[in-house]
C-alpha cells in the first residue's frame, strides 16, 4: 500500500538543538509521501471483525504502547510532516509517536512507531529497543478499544545513509509493526547518532 508509488522520498528529520539535547528519533529515515488511508475511529467499543481473523483491522488511532520485555509504557502522539517535508519528532522523551501517513497498528502494512533513545542526559521510550529479542512482544492499544500484539520478527541496526526504506515501509501481506530509534556511536560533533535501530514484528493477537 504505502510502496505502491514507487520509490519514497527521502525526508530528512530536523538536527539537534543545543549541545545538551539528543533529538535521536531518526534524522536521516526516508519515509513515504502520505497516502490516502482510512480515516482513524474515534474512540468506541467495537467488537472484532472477521478482518481480524485475517490478520488486519479497521483504522485506528493507537494510543499507548507498552513493551513488556524492557518495562516501558507510553502513550502514543500522532506525527505527521512539516512544511519543508521533515517528518514531526516527539517533543521529549516521551511520548512515543506514530506516523500518520501510514497504516494504524493493526491495520494491514506496515505501521510505524518512533521514538528517542535518549534526551537531555535521560533514556527515551525506546532507549533499550536494540535488546528486543524475537519472540518479545509489543502491545498497543487503539481508540475503537482493540488491543493488538506484535510479536517481533528480528532486530536491525542500519546506517542512516543506508535506511531500508522498502523493508520499512514497503508493502506486506500482513499488519505489521516497525519501531524505530537512534543507535551506534554518537557523534559529538554532529550531536546526533550514526545508526537506527529498528524493530520489524508481526501481528500476534487482537483482543
Amino acid at each position: 500500500m504505502l510502496a505502491a508509488a514507487g520509490i519514497a522520498a527521502i525526508v530528512v528529520l530536523p538536527q539537534d538543538v543545543g549541545d545538551s539535547v539528543r533529538l535521536d528519533v531518526p534524522l536521516a529515515v526516508d519515509a513515504p509521501p502520505v497516502t490516502a488511508t482510512a480515516t482513524p475511529s474515534a474512540p468506541a467499543a467495537q467488537a472484532v471483525t472477521p478482518a481480524a481473523s485475517a490478520g488486519q483491522l479497521p483504522a485506528s488511532t493507537p494510543s499507548r504502547v507498552r513493551i513488556p520485555a524492557l518495562g516501558v509504557t507510553s502513550r502514543i502522539m500522532q506525527l505527521g510532516l512539516e512544511r519543508d517535508g521533515s517528518m514531526e519528532v516527539p517533543p521529549g522523551a516521551y511520548p512515543v509517536g506514530w506516523y500518520d501517513g501510514g497504516p494504524t497498528p493493526g491495520q494491514l502494512g506496515p505501521a510505524v512507531l518512533a521514538g528517542h533513545v535518549d534526551w537531555d542526559g535521560e533514556p527515551g521510550a525506546f532507549y533499550g529497543l536494540r535488546e528486543l529479542r524475537r519472540g518479545d512482544t509489543v502491545v498497543v492499544d487503539r481508540a475503537d478499544g482493540t488491543v493488538v500484539t506484535f510479536r517481533v520478527d528480528r532486530v536491525e541496526e542500519h546506517p542512516k545513509d543506508d535506511f531500508p526504506t522498502d523493508e520499512v515501509y514497503g508493502d506486506i501481506d500482513h499488519a505489521g509493526l516497525r519501531l524505530i530509534t537512534c543507535g551506534g556511536t554518537f557523534d559529538e560533533d554532529t550531536g546526533d547518532y550514526q545508526d537506527n535501530v529498528i524493530v520489524f514484528a508481526s501481528l500476534a493477537a487482537v483482543a
